[in-house]
């Protein structure tokens, strides 16, 4: 299907020039018309008047005796012509009178010389009009008027005569064009950019703003939402086999404890088969926690509202405080307020849930929550005073299935996944989560979230 012109960019490109030619072409066609140093024809009004003096001088000249020149040597020596001064010529253009040497006269002779026709153009601030006949009996001149032009030229001859005024214009009368043109190329690449940003947070729906604006930006946001469903059908096919997978391996583990309980019915209790039954367990978790992450990844940007920090983590610092009671531990963290945030809630919570958690289980007896806003991002700390991790291990506790050899270790319990679904919650909501050693000893888990503001 052909498409129109200009929703081409190139398309645009071409109208901007092809007016901003046009506004030029325009410009130099009507400069001759309104700049009153060419060449114009008289007004009406001041043609008759002009006639009236001619006619005047004639009488005059006419009642007048000696030679024509004489005469009008005196008539231009005695009179004023209502503030404007006369000159005389030849039919064939010398000066009559006055006598001297008169430039403007001169060059205006040339180029007005038919009394049928008279005009009038600007020497400086002097207006010549002319010409216009003069008669005495049989002899004939021409008569020339001159006047000093008393009103200021017209603002675009004030802007040709100075250059750098010309160049202000010219940027003046651009600049519209060139910003809509601008605008033009970068809203749909804006729209792009804010859609590649959503893409790398994780919400991956298609578009179809992206397939508006010039054709170059209608096919690259056609291509980028196919790219978009692309990526929806590979994740969704690779949770369905994970998803296939969990079900196909639950199953015999379930067959594998079943049997192990009723060995252990029969036979008793003893270090295989326990061993047996702890490994079974470990797996099925490792499985559940495996699924878990990949729902994360494929659906965290469903369900997302805005909230604020007191209703998300206050109800789950204080299980946290009460839990670690328990475990003759001290837990403390400061007053939260209603500082807004937008995501999945359930996710934050289990996130930050997850952090508070391990302190508890690795700290000694010491765990120090702090959420605090900076700037535009909202600071959440946990410190604990375990034994922590070793320093070249702190960017490598957020691997699936990575553990260190302290005390965090298969022996505890973990699977190695709790820290890489709680870095997957977080950078799903655009947010960091960084390992550093704490100044209590242990462990600091330094979260950053951004505010909805």
């Amino acid at each position: 299907m052909r498409r129109p012109l200009f929703s081409s960019l190139y398309g645009r490109i071409f109208a901007v020039f092809w007016l901003t030619l046009f506004l030029v072409v325009i410009t130099l066609l009507l400069l001759p018309n309104l700049d009153p140093r060419a060449q114009h024809t008289i007004p009406e009004p001041q043609i008759f008047k002009l006639n009236q003096t001619a006619e005047r001088i004639s009488n005059r000249i006419s009642a007048m005796p000696g030679e024509l020149n004489r005469k009008l040597n005196s008539i231009t020596r005695h009179d004023r012509h209502d503030g404007a001064r006369v000159y005389f010529t030849t039919l064939d253009g010398e000066v009559i009178a006055p006598h001297g040497r008169n430039k403007a006269l001169r060059n205006f002779v040339t180029i007005a010389d038919s009394p049928e026709a008279p005009r009038q153009k600007l020497y400086g601030r002097w207006m010549m009009a002319g010409p216009f006949a003069i008669s005495d009996n049989n002899q004939q001149a021409l008569m020339y008027v001159g006047r000093f032009w008393r009103e200021k030229p017209p603002f675009f001859i004030q802007i040709l005569d100075k250059p750098f005024q010309l160049l202000l214009l010219t940027m003046l009368v651009s600049t519209p064009l060139l910003l809509w043109l601008a605008w033009a190329i970068s809203r749909p690449a804006r729209r792009l950019q804010q859609a590649a940003e959503r893409v790398a947070t994780g919400q991956f729906s298609p578009d179809p703003k992206l397939e508006q604006g010039s054709v170059e930006f209608q096919q690259a946001g056609a291509s980028f939402n196919q790219m978009v469903q692309a990526i929806n059908q590979m994740i969704g096919g690779q949770q369905r086999l994970l998803s296939d997978i969990s079900h196909e391996l639950r199953s015999p583990l379930t067959r594998l404890r079943m049997a192990t309980a009723l060995a252990q019915r029969k036979q008793g209790e003893s270090k295989e088969l326990s061993r047996i039954d702890t490994e079974a367990e470990r797996l099925e978790q490792m499985i559940s926690e495996l699924l878990e992450l990949s729902r994360m990844q494929v659906n965290s940007h469903q369900q997302r509202e805005t909230s604020d920090a007191h209703s998300l983590w206050f109800e789950m610092l204080e299980d946290a405080q009460f839990e670690a009671e328990q475990c003759q531990k001290t837990l403390s963290y400061n007053p939260l307020q209603a500082w807004p945030i937008s995501g999945n809630p359930n996710l934050l919570i289990s996130a930050v849930e997850n952090v508070v958690r391990n302190a508890i289980k690795y700290g000694d007896n010491v765990i120090q929550v702090q959420i605090v806003p900076v700037e535009h991002q909202l600071m959440i700390t946990v410190d604990d005073n375990g034994e922590g991790v070793p320093d070249d291990e702190l960017n490598d506790i957020f691997r699936p299935f990575y553990r260190v050899s302290t005390a965090r270790d298969r022996s505890s319990g973990g699977t190695g996944l709790g820290l890489a679904i709680t870095e997957s919650a977080i950078r799903q909501h655009s947010g960091t989560i960084v390992a550093s050693r704490s100044p209590l000893g242990g462990l600091r888990m330094s979260i950053t979230l951004p505010l909805n503001t």
